[in-house]
């Protein structure tokens, strides 16, 4: 087997890897969200703010130390978990629309 060969088989490994860890962040994604949706009609059937700061920034400052642990980019982690959060909030304004 040529160095190219082994090196496409690699390639292949690597990318079947990824592809299932894409498949676990959208499973993983989707089961968030449903927690979320859940607490957002919570919310508002108690008229409670839609957005918790202070929990949001202690979840936040959590991710970047799970971040730094996993060796993980930490402005890249908050980044994401900032987005996230976003469109959480945006939903939890719906549901007291």
């Amino acid at each position: 087997m040529s160095d190219v060969e082994r090196a496409k088989d690699i390639l292949s490994d690597h990318r079947e890897s990824i592809d299932r860890l894409d498949a676990i962040l959208v499973y993983t994604l989707g089961e968030r969200f449903k927690h979320t949706q859940a607490v957002g009609k919570l919310k508002a059937s108690h008229e409670l703010p839609p957005s918790d700061p202070a929990r949001e920034a202690a979840q936040i400052e959590r991710l970047e130390d799970l971040a730094k642990r996993a060796d993980l980019d930490p402005v890249f982690a908050k980044k994401f978990l900032n987005f996230v959060i976003a469109e959480v909030i945006n939903h939890h304004k719906k549901h007291q629309e």
